[in-house]
């Protein structure tokens, strides 16, 4: 059974969450989330219990539990919603001319004659 667990101490590390997790049965995984940019916990992260049972088991003793100086949120993990994929990405934004004579609005050179 698959827990979200949130509202972590940005100190905690997987060992942590594997070690309070283990008293409630066996933890087959245990991760917490990084951020991309500052390499900072965001908080929350995953475990993974070995039966359902156990899952049920930790949820009931440890949502709501005060560890490292905060309350703990712990329940079963939904899927991941389906996202629409991003928009942008690239390019040369509204500030300038873009990179490699993209024929943009700002290029000096005029339009680009691709015919």
């Amino acid at each position: 059974m698959k827990l979200y667990v949130g509202n972590l101490a940005f100190s905690a590390t997987d060992g942590d969450l594997r070690e309070i997790f283990s008293q409630y049965g066996t933890v087959t995984d245990a991760s917490i989330l990084m951020d991309r940019t500052s390499g900072r916990s965001r908080g929350f992260g995953f475990v993974t219990m070995s039966g359902h049972e156990e899952g049920l088991a930790a949820i009931e003793g440890l949502n709501g539990q005060e560890i490292g100086g905060r309350r703990l949120t712990v329940n079963e993990a939904r899927p991941m919603e389906e996202r629409a994929p991003r928009s942008g990405g690239g390019g040369g934004g509204y500030g300038g001319p873009r990179r490699g004579g993209g024929g943009g609005r700002d290029d000096r050179r005029g339009p680009r004659r691709d015919y």
